[in-house]
């Protein structure tokens, strides 16, 4: 199935029976994503919710009413936009990953959240347990620590020779549990490979240029881009700064590698959910 697919599906499931108690009320989605509007990589992904959308009858305007907010590559303001969505009276919002749901989760118990992208959904707090979710969030997880080892273990057969690996990686892109799950992943699987690790933290895409410096004052061999919502929107950056300090990349999706980057392993975001992407699904 589709992502934009299941989307979709879920919205319709959710909103119609809302619809009818109000008597035929156009229903409102809510679309909260990451970056600016104006970048490429985010106009694809709300380029293909609104195909999806029209694939199955709904048409902005017409019979169902879209609202979308961008946080602009800052995190921090998922907050305030998820309260802003929140006290629109809307129907069910689209939250594009953990860090997003995690922001509208706290102001709303009671609105259908959809999440197409989760990293490790109960360790974030999401839900419950993949089985018996409970509460109002739905959605697809890529199952964040568990593919960290891989990750590493294919970029070493790819690139025997090296010995020292940069991770990039953003503090506070999904909860403890799972970046400290990642975290420790990571470390065991170096052990095992016999590789160093190098760990350069950035907050937002102002500090890009520091950190590939450091990474390359560090000497790394190569680099490990942690999942994350944010490294994911500003991945056109981060290949370029990859490129200009000659680091092969392993990141978490294949946009990376579609700008340049030598290799990647994860869910296919924009495409079927299938067993070679890792890719899990779950429902209330």
């Amino acid at each position: 199935m589709k992502r934009r697919d299941f989307i979709t599906v879920l919205a319709g499931a959710a909103i119609w029976p809302r619809a009818a108690e109000a008597q035929k009320k156009i229903p409102r989605v809510a679309f909260l994503t990451t970056g600016s509007l104006e970048m490429p990589e985010t106009r694809a992904g709300l380029n293909a919710f609104y195909q999806g959308l029209r694939e199955h009858g709904y048409i902005d305007g017409q019979n169902i009413i879209v609202e979308v907010r961008a946080a602009n590559s800052k995190v921090e303001r998922y907050p305030a936009l998820a309260s802003e969505l929140v006290g629109l009276n809307i129907d069910l919002i689209v939250a594009t990953n953990s860090l997003s749901a995690r922001a509208v989760q706290r102001v709303t118990t009671t609105i259908p959240i959809v999440v197409p992208v989760m990293g490790d959904p109960v360790g974030d707090g999401l839900v419950a347990s993949l089985a018996r979710p409970g509460g109002n969030i739905t959605g697809l997880t890529f199952l964040g620590p568990q593919l960290v080892p891989k990750r590493l273990a294919l970029l070493k057969e790819a690139l025997p020779a090296i010995s020292q690996i940069a991770i990039l990686w953003h503090p506070g892109a999904y909860g403890e549990r799972t970046m400290t799950d990642m975290m420790k992943e990571a470390e065991e699987a170096a052990r095992t490979l016999g590789v160093q690790l190098r760990r350069v933290a950035v907050h937002g895409p102002d500090e890009f240029p520091r950190a590939f410096s450091s990474i390359a004052g560090e000497h790394a061999e190569a680099l490990l881009v942690f999942p994350s919502p944010m490294l994911y929107t500003e991945r056109r950056r981060v290949v370029d700064l990859a490129t200009e300090h000659r680091l092969p990349i392993m990141a978490m999706g294949k946009e990376f590698v579609q700008l340049g980057g030598l290799m990647s392993y994860g869910a296919d975001r924009a495409g079927s959910a299938n067993s070679d992407s890792s890719l899990s699904g779950f429902s209330a």
